[in-house]
């Protein structure tokens, strides 16, 4: 049988390197991938939480992603997954695919008729593969930066791995899209909430770079949620240094200081709160326009006095 006639017109050309992970503490799993194709976080990363992970890549079979997961969930192990996925599989020899479930057991599959460069490392807790790489260095650097980075946040882990990669050559076509997908250690009874952190950069000359400034803002806006509700609980002081911390990871935000100043401004904290605006108003005067609409759907509580200073603020 000639190769093309297993290919799958439907089937995007996923060729890539990727990882998944899990956190042996907080027992987070992840998927990061970068591709020289078109937004491959639609097509690479599946994931469910309290259940695993898949990637699926090379000439991608996307349907490995779901049933993946549900042969995960039917108690299958990560090895038992991709035998049962790659049985029926004409295409097997030209696919590549990674199951890792919640306990952190992982396996991996590397056809024979993967494009070179291209291969996998299973390791505790993680698995990483590639295929078309510049040179068979690849996926052994991913390994190594994932297992020596033990102690940092998964998400940061992962993208650690990513860049690895690229040192080494990565992809020989270039680079296109990545992404990075981060789910809890178990299933919620609110699912829409299970997946922590969903990154996608799915066209951009230095995707990685992109990648990276996103976590940034993310984390950035961890400490707004951790300012807010310290705010909620009274603790003034933390909520300060929860907001002074979000402000200088992404200075350039006007909304994060925006906000700051609303919550001040709410808790009583008024010449702050004016501070905070008069620098914001100065970089967009909309900001100021805003403002004179809060009071009216009660997200702007303040004494006469106190509302006419911010809202006369120029």
């Amino acid at each position: 049988m000639l190769k093309a006639q297993v290919y799958n017109s439907k089937e995007p050309l996923a060729h890539t390197y990727s990882i998944i992970a899990r956190d042996p503490v907080a027992g987070e799993m992840a998927v990061g991938v970068q591709s020289h194709w078109f937004s491959a976080g639609t097509t690479v990363p599946w994931v469910e939480a309290g259940v695993g992970v898949v990637a699926t890549q090379s000439f991608a079979n996307k349907s490995f992603g779901l049933k993946g997961l549900a042969l995960l969930k039917a108690g299958k192990s990560p090895q038992e997954v991709l035998e049962t996925l790659l049985a029926d599989d004409e295409g097997r020899e030209v696919r590549q695919v990674a199951v890792l479930d919640a306990q952190g057991r992982a396996a991996a599959h590397t056809g024979s008729q993967c494009i070179r460069y291209a291969g996998h490392v299973t390791g505790k807790q993680f698995s990483v593969q590639a295929n078309m790489m510049l040179t068979p260095k690849v996926w052994q650097a991913m390994a190594k930066a994932f297992e020596t980075s033990a102690g940092k946040p998964l998400a940061e882990r992962v993208l650690q791995a990513l860049e690895a990669a690229e040192k080494e050559g990565g992809d020989i076509r270039g680079r296109q899209s990545a992404a990075l997908v981060v789910v809890q250690d178990k299933a919620s009874q609110e699912p829409w909430n299970d997946k922590t952190l969903d990154l996608r950069v799915d066209d951009h000359a230095h995707p990685l770079e992109e990648l990276a400034r996103l976590l940034k803002i993310y984390r950035a806006y961890e400490h707004m949620n951790k300012g807010d509700l310290a705010m909620e609980q009274g603790q003034m002081a933390q909520a300060t240094d929860e907001y002074a911390k979000a402000q200088a990871m992404y200075p350039e935000n006007l909304e994060m200081k925006y906000w700051h100043a609303i919550t001040m401004a709410n808790s009583g904290n008024i010449s702050f709160a004016l501070k905070l605006l008069r620098e914001v108003y100065c970089k967009d005067r909309k900001w100021r326009d805003l403002t004179s609409r809060l009071p009216e759907v009660g997200m702007l509580l303040l004494p006469e006095k106190d509302l006419a200073k911010v809202l006369e603020l120029s």
